[in-house]
């Protein structure tokens, strides 16, 4: 059956709260009273509630938008796409069409959402490019328009690993988010409704091209750095590819140069239980109800990703939710199983996924994640994209030839039979050779593994890169720990950023 088809076979589920209240002591009866209550599942309840609020904001809002003097006002409809508010950011517009990686129909114009810290140079070379990872906006620090703590708030400003008396940042929402730049949730301007599905497939390549018209309208030719977590370090040696004479230096941290399959199916499984959300609706679903249930599923299944077990087991445990029905800590006659979260942990993923579902747009999260999905640096998959410019060198040099040039510590030894992929990544990285490029991993995150960034190390030496410096980072904090580790990870990039190209 095809998918569309399977969607349209789901039944719409009419979203109304219980009819009577009971006590969440019932969920905890011994077998020997169960006839004496009724179930209760106060997870299933707090998801009809939120139900509830979200009908009841799209109501108020028709209400005021085919009644516009009834002196409500419009508040907008959720989820909140917009935070930070308009205000709080810069806006490039570009007029023109931007050429895409998957399609030969460019996109007619898009908007670029910016903020900046630090002071620009008169010369205009002490310029970082701060890239984001999926779901970031470009508020990465405090700003006088919002002084609110940014994502990565503890790395920017005077003194810090992104010195503001030295530098001046920019961070953009990347192209199909959903925080001011154009995405799947903006006004298509041929139908002046949302894209929906209609917008085109991206690249991480398209993110970049769209980044660096932004630099061209700032007068900014050339990158004192660019810098990236995540999916942000796809996009910082996309962005050395792409415009090798255009960047000095080069920060990948916990990134990659070619998606692994792991990964691939993580963000895989997250895409599939939104798309199976019957509010998803193939896309179109800014007039309705979003699929909030979809993406509190797939952001659990994300945060599972971005820590790691150990880290999970200092924290939680098996440590038990308190309640006011028992006291006791053990699970057993005196306090059965729920069936919703027992444990902290279950607890902890249903408050991220929480969070999560209505202050992002779905559409985003399917499009950048599959952005992520097809990033591949090696030879062949750059050539089939037919990516313009790029810089000519040879491919002469043969695997046998080519010095592999261990990146790997002490206690990590290099795998005694290299990936098979690592000559035609090495090929791929090659207009890199020529970038100091400063590569981080951490030995606990799952996401992207330390196995990938010493690939990255490696296909840049291979590729002739004498400039590589590589870190493994210990702790327990799991891929996040770019967002955490202040002292390694801050030290590792002041340094690196110090040294004169």
């Amino acid at each position: 059956m095809a998918f569309n088809s399977l969607l349209k076979s789901f039944p719409r589920t009419k979203l109304r709260l219980p009819r009577a209240r009971f006590s969440s002591s019932s969920a905890h009866l011994s077998p020997r009273n169960t006839t004496c209550g009724q179930p209760h599942f106060p997870c299933v309840d707090a998801h009809a509630v939120r139900a509830s609020r979200i009908i009841a904001s799209v109501s108020q809002r028709r209400s005021a938008e085919y009644n516009p003097g009834n002196g409500q006002s419009d508040t907008g409809p959720e989820p909140p796409y917009a935070r930070p508010t308009p205000a709080s950011y810069h806006t490039y517009h570009h007029p023109q069409p931007l050429s895409l990686s998957y399609t030969t129909t460019p996109l007619p114009s898009f908007d670029l959402a910016y903020e900046t810290w630090g002071t620009l140079s008169p010369a205009k070379d002490n310029v970082i490019l701060l890239h984001t990872g999926l779901s970031a906006s470009s508020h990465a620090a405090s700003t006088s328009l919002n002084p609110a703590p940014g994502w990565w708030e503890k790395f920017i400003g005077p003194g810090k690993a992104l010195d503001t008396n030295k530098f001046f940042i920019i961070c953009t929402n990347v192209l199909g988010g959903c925080y001011g730049s154009t995405g799947p949730s903006s006004i298509e301007p041929e139908t002046e409704k949302p894209w929906g599905t209609r917008f085109p497939v991206i690249s991480i390549f398209d993110m970049v091209q769209a980044q660096f018209v932004l630099l061209d309208s700032l007068g900014i030719n050339k990158l004192y750095a660019s810098v990236g977590c995540s999916m942000g370090g796809m996009q910082s040696l996309a962005a050395g590819w792409l415009y090798p004479s255009r960047v000095g230096k080069i920060v990948s941290i916990s990134g990659t140069a070619r998606s692994a399959p792991s990964s691939i199916a993580m963000r895989y499984a997250q895409r599939s239980v939104l798309m199976a959300d019957p509010n998803w609706n193939n896309g179109f679903y800014y007039d309705g109800l979003p699929p909030h249930t979809g993406m509190k599923l797939a952001r659990q299944i994300a945060t599972i990703t971005y820590r790691s077990g150990p880290e999970w087991d200092q924290r939680f445990g098996r440590q038990l939710r308190e309640t006011s029905e028992s006291n006791t800590q053990k699970l057993g006659p005196d306090r059965m199983p729920a069936l919703c979260p027992d444990f902290l942990i279950e607890t902890y993923l249903d408050h991220q996924g929480e969070q999560f579902c209505l202050k992002y747009d779905a559409n985003s999260l399917i499009y950048i994640s599959k952005a992520m999905d097809l990033f591949d640096m090696s030879y062949p998959a750059l050539e089939a994209l037919q990516i313009k410019p790029m810089p000519e060198y040879s491919r002469n040099t043969s695997s046998t030839e080519q010095v592999h040039k261990t990146s790997h510590s002490k206690s990590h030894p290099p795998p005694l039979n290299p990936p098979s992929h690592l000559p035609d990544l090495a090929a791929g990285m090659a207009p890199l050779k020529d970038i100091p490029t400063l590569v981080l991993g951490v030995q606990s995150d799952i996401l992207f593994t330390v196995e990938q960034q010493r690939e990255i190390a490696d296909a840049l030496r291979m590729a002739g890169n004498e400039n590589v410096s590589y870190y493994e980072l210990g702790g327990v904090w799991g891929h996040d720990t770019f967002l955490l580790d202040v002292l390694n990870v801050g030290s590792a990039i002041r340094g690196f950023l110090s040294i004169a190209p």
